[in-house]
């Protein structure tokens, strides 16, 4: 066994079974899942928008601090924790899940690791309580290739002068608080990319269309326009050409908060279709009875468990402090292809049913498919795994 074996070798037990803390974690976010979530789902799906009473609760219970520590007003909890929340939220509504996500494994985390102390004790604070946080890195432009950054920032002496535009934009609408990724030198390539902490009534900062999405569609979606927006010097996030940094080792961890997501999203499906297929009956008995179906419920559940498993791992390295890059790309890569081949799968176990709106499981597959595409594509998760594994890491 190679010494990376061995020092992985204590986390292994910890992966099938949570401990005592993380039962009642888990117990308390599916109890405010149905509880709360899945009454409003409907509506919410209906009108494109998050319920405002629903953003409030998620303040109110905690579930937006999670990993802040409790000198800011968080929980103080892990990020294991976090991505339990992320995965019971997402059996229930993938777009409460990934509003939830975004605050904790994005924003939460970039001012965690990267923030100063002045910068922690005025903002975590606010987003613990009230503030909802925006991640604004790709542009038009800039998908897979996050760093070729058009948006500017020049240096006025006393602030700095943000114009541009970001797209795709999750938390658009609710955020109050957005990390922006803009470029002070384009001729520095990713070395002239830098992190700014911008606020919503920031002088020339305006949110704006809001995109008419397949999938998570109570989630919002934006355009963010920046036109000489006026940020104060002090609110660079990390360092001055460090933002490619911040990004980067930002989004490695947001990985694993999708692929909890794509996990939720797929547990969702599947109890949908076990429940289903017990109930459902022909040539007089239910048809979870013939050996047809059970093997395709066997299938589900066997890839559903592989999936978990890969998340749960990722997220037990992250908070050892071990390397987690690898096993971050693999669960997101793995994730999202179960997510959408279960989600799939149910619906053809509903037959008919399965395709209209009156039934759950068509939202599940169309609330799938975003998996393989943002904070990472598929492709690129194929492409980091390749390069680790070619290097021997």
């Amino acid at each position: 066994m190679d010494a990376t074996a061995l020092e992985r070798e204590d986390l292994r037990p910890a992966l099938t079974q949570l401990s005592e803390e993380e039962e009642m974690f888990r117990a308390s976010f599916r109890e405010f899942a149905e509880g709360e979530v899945r009454p409003r789902v409907e509506e919410m799906e209906k009108a494109s928008k998050l319920d405002p009473e629903l953003i409030k609760q998620c303040f109110g219970i905690g579930l937006m601090s999670i990993e802040t520590p409790e000198e800011y007003g968080g929980a103080g909890s892990s990020f294991f924790n976090a991505i339990l929340a992320i995965e019971e939220l997402a059996r229930v509504d993938a777009s409460t899940s990934v509003f939830v996500d975004v605050q904790n494994t994005l924003v939460t985390n970039a001012f965690l690791n990267w923030a100063n102390e002045d910068q922690k004790k005025k903002y975590l604070p606010q987003m613990a309580t009230e503030k909802v946080g925006a991640y604004a890195l790709s542009e038009a432009g800039s998908g897979s290739d996050a760093f070729a950054l058009k948006t500017r920032a020049e240096d006025k002496g006393d602030h700095w002068e943000i114009t541009g535009q970001k797209l795709w934009i999750t938390n658009g609408n609710e955020a109050d608080i957005f990390i922006v990724f803009a470029t002070v030198d384009p001729e520095a390539g990713y070395k002239g990319i830098t992190a700014f902490i911008v606020e919503k009534d920031f002088e020339g900062f305006a949110v704006g269309e809001k995109e008419d999405k397949l999938g998570i569609r109570a989630s919002s979606t934006t355009e963010i326009l920046l036109d000489s927006c006026k940020v104060p010097k002090e609110n660079v996030l990390g360092e001055v050409g460090k933002g490619y940094k911040v990004s980067i080792e930002t989004l490695n961890e947001g990985r694993i908060g999708i692929a909890a997501q794509m996990v939720g999203i797929a547990q969702g499906a599947y109890e949908a279709a076990l429940n289903y297929t017990s109930e459902r009956e022909q040539f007089g008995r239910s048809i979870n009875k013939f050996q047809g179906i059970q093997f395709q419920l066997a299938e589900m559940a066997t890839e559903l468990e592989a999936a978990r498993l890969l998340t749960y791992n990722a997220a037990r390295l992250k908070d050892a402090g071990k390397s987690f890059l690898k096993e971050a790309a693999i669960a997101k890569y793995y994730t999202s292809k179960v997510a959408e081949k279960i989600s799939s799968k149910a619906i053809e176990l509903f037959g008919g049913y399965g395709y209209v709106k009156d039934y759950p499981v068509e939202k599940y597959w169309r609330d799938s498919k975003i998996g393989a595409i943002y904070e990472g594509t598929s492709n690129m998760q194929l492409q980091t795994i390749a390069k680790l594994i070619t290097s021997g890491k």
